[in-house]
């Protein structure tokens, strides 16, 4: 209907659409063939998204522009691309073939092809089957205990000021059962 001049028509059954789906895509997007969307509620692909072959998207993803300005504001996502569910992938740049965006990531820079990409804002953390360096470490189970390191961090603070007392009481002369103790 959109391609066809039909623009009205095109946005009414965009609407029907998400209200029967709750899935929003704009009447003017391109949708490569094989597109699997997942628990589609929440999905939005903007008017100038384009999604390649193969690709697989979980719910509540934003393809979203960044401007109102009539130009290319939507992602381009590669063939073989999956996003997880909550991202977001906002602007007028490409994801590579073969990416991976995971779930929450808000991804606003451009992602080379066979990524893994995650966080906020989107970093990739894989390249090609390796880690890149400085990425962000998502093992789970090694994870430090932050209530841990601070009882730590203060029974160290605790042992050295008990020493500077000490040292202090030698240097003043003070018996060691003074009162005070």
């Amino acid at each position: 209907l959109w391609c066809g001049g039909w623009h009205l028509v095109a946005h009414w059954v965009s609407h029907v659409g998400r209200f029967v789906t709750g899935i929003e895509i704009h009447p003017a997007a391109v949708l490569g063939p094989g597109l699997f969307i997942d628990h589609g509620m929440g999905i939005v692909i903007g008017e100038t998204a384009e999604v390649g072959r193969n690709v697989s998207i979980l719910q509540g993803v934003t393809l979203g522009g960044t401007s109102l300005k009539r130009e290319k504001r939507h992602p381009t996502i590669g063939d073989n691309v999956m996003i997880g569910a909550g991202a977001k992938v906002i602007g007028g740049f490409t994801i590579g073939a073969g990416s991976r965006i995971g779930a929450g990531s808000v991804v606003v820079r451009e992602v080379p092809e066979n990524c893994v990409v995650v966080g906020v804002p989107g970093r990739i953390t894989f390249r090609n089957g390796e880690r890149v360096t400085g990425a962000i470490d998502l093992n789970q189970t090694d994870l430090p205990d932050p209530l841990a390191r601070t009882l730590e961090q203060m029974a160290d603070r605790i042992h050295a000021l008990e020493a500077e007392i000490e040292r202090l009481k030698k240097a003043a002369d003070v018996p060691a059962d003074a009162p005070g103790d």
